[in-house]
């Protein structure tokens, strides 16, 4: 028998007999967020990542601008006819995402189409996701209602930082130094 398995055999054994408790799940949902898009850009930008709020059909010609000349990954479904490079050459990878939440900043990926696996979205140095305004909800219940719990989920709240001993801030040690954001309403 495992440790695991020890554990909740004891576990097991610890609360046999007694009685089922029913846990209230009233978790705060819906809130009334006048301008959805605006605060998540708002949020993503207090995290130290590059921020565009754009029409739809401007988008294409962003994803050019902000892409040109580097090397980028380019998952399968996503639409877009740049550039292509694989992980060992990559300068950045471009994806869409499965959620973005509004009152954290953050943004969720579920590794589907136009997502990437979780190395493409972690190795490169930089990583452009463009949400579409109606993925964006308003706190984490109604993304965690959103997103299927069997998939692997990668959680973004700007770019990947961490802070030594001393608090100095070191940037893209466990995934992108830079994250920009397309917003596309």
């Amino acid at each position: 028998m495992s440790a695991r398995e020890e554990i909740l055999a004891r576990i097991g054994r610890a609360v046999a007999g007694t009685a089922d408790v029913e846990i209230p799940r009233h978790y705060r949902t819906a809130q009334d967020i006048k301008d959805i898009v605006g605060l998540f850009a708002e949020r993503v930008d207090d995290y130290r990542a590059i921020v565009h709020v754009l029409p739809a059909a401007e988008v294409p010609a962003k994803i050019d601008e902000v892409v040109a000349r580097r090397r980028m990954i380019v998952p399968d479904g996503f639409d877009w006819a740049g550039g292509w490079a694989d992980l060992d050459t990559a300068d950045g990878v471009i994806t869409s995402c499965a959620v973005a939440i509004a009152e954290t900043g953050t943004i969720v990926l579920d590794h589907g189409p136009g997502q990437g696996t979780r190395a493409q979205t972690l190795v490169p140095d930089y990583h452009l996701c463009v949400v579409r305004a109606d993925q964006i909800v308003a706190g984490v219940p109604e993304a965690i209602a959103r997103l299927d719990p069997a998939r692997p989920l990668t959680w973004i709240s700007g770019p990947s930082a961490t802070s030594d001993i001393e608090l100095n801030r070191v940037e893209g040690v466990h995934g992108p130094r830079t994250l920009e954001v397309i917003i596309s309403t």
